[in-house]
């Protein structure tokens, strides 16, 4: 079963700009919603980017242009809006609602309607009617402070937008939520999706740990969320790197064979919880070990152990990939270049 049929029936209508309320809604078009992207004129702040991000996450819409401050264009949206089974806004609190599509007024006309607002904070609380791009929301979550080496300042550089995509993977499961309870009920819900607050969710997992290992110091909360023996990214000797994650004890009895680390084969370091506390020393005995061998060498040996590792690929590298495995994961636009489908398959 495909994923571009299972929304069929859903329209929805989208005022979002940029990337958290678009990619949010290009997740519905792939599970086969019908979203239509209301611009205004001079377009979504995204085309300014480049026409290759936008067509990334807005392929497959229908757009219409339409000045929310003219009485024509308002009544025009409006009809739009009547089809709806879900509304998607991403601006700060009350911008819509200033202009007659806010969600009391909406809701009270269509109460079958799905409000969805996405924004930095929330539409409450202090930091609301604060602007926030992804660093920002990240820096506040408590997750930038993670970031980075140890002993140095916190950077914010995973290489994607964490945050705004975080917040968009949770507007959808909520969206589809609050569409499972109009079924039900009849009555649509306003749904409320807080970047800061679905990228801090994140965080329990690693709070959880802190607690437990009485961390409360933030430089050892990230030396704890960074620093793992047998774990990490490690430079090879052709120039390339490889991520090796042997966390289990297992995979670090591989992980001592594939590398031939004989001066860590002492029994007293079998277990995870004694490695912990030589965590530097291991690291730096591995990437030494690591740092002899290509890449290449590197993955053969560790795979032939049982141990996860993989070549650090770049975008470019990890397509062709996919594209070698012939599971179709690949597709080419004519504007975004080569992409990914969604991930998620489905069978009956």
């Amino acid at each position: 079963m495909t994923a571009e049929h299972l929304l069929a029936d859903l329209v929805v209508v989208d005022f979002s700009e940029l990337l958290p309320g678009p990619f949010f809604t290009q997740n519905l078009v792939e599970l086969g919603a019908r979203v239509i992207k209301v611009e205004r004129p001079g377009g979504d702040n995204a085309r300014a980017l480049g026409p290759g991000l936008f067509a990334a996450v807005n392929r497959g819409k229908e757009h219409v242009t339409a000045d929310l401050r003219d009485d024509a264009d308002r009544r025009r949206v409006a009809e739009l809006v009547a089809t709806a089974d879900v509304v998607v806004e991403g601006f700060r609190p009350r911008v819509l609602e200033r202009l007659g599509f806010g969600p009391e007024r909406l809701t009270q006309r269509h109460p079958q309607l799905v409000y969805v607002s996405l924004s930095g904070f929330g539409q409450h609380g202090p930091l609301s009617d604060e602007p926030g791009h992804d660093n920002t929301y990240a820096a506040y979550a408590g997750v930038l402070s993670l970031a980075g080496r140890p002993g140095g300042p916190p950077e914010w550089g995973p290489g994607v937008p964490v945050a705004d995509l975080c917040a968009a993977m949770y507007a959808t499961s909520a969206t589809l939520a609050a569409l499972r309870h109009r079924d039900r009920t009849g009555r649509g819900l306003c749904v409320d999706v807080s970047i800061r607050d679905c990228l801090a969710h994140w965080l329990n997992p690693r709070l959880g740990g802190f607690a437990h290992n009485g961390l409360s110091d933030v430089s050892e909360q990230r030396a704890s969320a960074l620093s793992r023996p047998g774990y990490g990214t490690f430079a090879c000797a052709d120039g390339t790197a490889v991520a090796i994650a042997a966390i289990e004890d297992h995979f670090w009895a591989g992980l001592v064979r594939g590398l031939g680390l004989v001066e860590w084969t002492d029994p007293r370091w079998a277990r995870h919880a004694a490695r912990r506390a030589a965590t530097t020393e291991i690291n730096a005995a591995i990437a030494d070990a690591v740092l002899t061998r290509d890449g290449r060498a590197v993955v053969a040996e560790l795979s032939a152990c049982g141990v996860p590792v993989a070549p650090v690929l770049g975008p470019g590298d990890a397509l062709d990939a996919a594209e070698a495995e012939g599971t179709g994961r690949v597709f080419r636009h004519p504007e975004a270049g080569r992409l990914y489908r969604f991930p998620v398959l489905f069978s009956s």
